[in-house]
């Protein structure tokens, strides 16, 4: 075989050939040995193919050159994800408008924090969507990825977290963490609006416990909401309830002191 060609991937390269055009592999490595193996492709008349062979070559030559142009263009155009502003971005571009429902998503990053691509794992109507761990591990190790971003709205307008957001997270992290895949940042959209968990309070740590279970997308109240309700509640408080109970009075002041926080 002609110097200059790495042995192992010009072998590589005469099989696929062979395999796409039927042309032989005897033939082609006997041309290849004293002539340039790209001339194969470049000026395929030099081999002396058929015309079955001839016209498989240009539909070869024809995919090559399409797939490098759409490469090209890629690159030109390719989304980095470098900041929670970039992901809140483009994820609030994908869910701000939607409030009849939950969807849940996920991009898949290359080492260079580059989109490979964005799946949908969940979607349903309020309160009937579920994310399935499994799906999301799947896909992740379908497209070879480094690292993660989780996204999903809230269809009642609050951007804070759920119990269930922080479950999700954390049970994700759990996950991937054994198989070196980093999962960066969970948004959470609402009106078109966006809550970076990594920016505002930091990604969780992962566990020891890991589980695979369906987690239901219920969008409880958020921990701000239950907070909001606590304060009506005790803002609507009448002492007067208090009759009902029979109240025990400290007997001296060092056990009360004993109370005090």
């Amino acid at each position: 075989m002609k110097k200059n060609y790495d042995e192992a991937h010009a072998s590589n390269f005469i099989k696929g050939i062979t395999r796409l055009t039927g042309i032989a592999e005897s033939k082609l490595k006997k041309y290849a040995a004293e002539n340039n193996l790209f001339n194969v492709l470049e000026h395929p008349n030099t081999i002396d193919p058929n015309k079955q062979q001839l016209e498989k070559i240009h539909v070869l030559n024809e995919f090559i050159s399409a797939y490098r142009l759409l490469k090209l263009q890629e690159n030109e155009t390719k989304l980095v994800f470098d900041s929670s502003k970039v992901a809140g971005e483009y994820f609030a571009s994908l869910l701000g408008g939607i409030k009849d429902r939950e969807k849940f998503m996920a991009a898949f990053l290359d080492t260079g924090n580059n989109l490979i691509e964005t799946r949908t794992f969940s979607e349903g109507s309020i309160g009937e969507a579920a994310v399935y761990p499994r799906m999301i591990l799947k896909a992740a190790l379908d497209c070879d990825c480094k690292s993660i971003l989780l996204a999903h709205n809230h269809p009642g307008g609050s951007r804070i977290p759920s119990i269930q957001d922080r479950d999700i997270t954390e049970r994700l992290i759990s996950i991937f963490s054994p198989l070196q895949i980093s999962v960066l940042d969970h948004i959470i959209v609402a009106n078109s609006q966006y809550y970076s968990m990594a920016e505002k309070e930091g990604m969780p740590q992962p566990s020891r416990d890991v589980s695979y279970d369906a987690i239901p997308l219920d969008n409880n109240k958020a921990l701000g909401e239950d907070k909001a309700d606590f304060h009506a509640d005790i803002s609507a408080f009448d002492e007067s309830d208090l009759d009902e109970f029979n109240l025990i009075e400290p007997d001296d002041k060092e056990d009360e002191d004993e109370w005090e926080l």
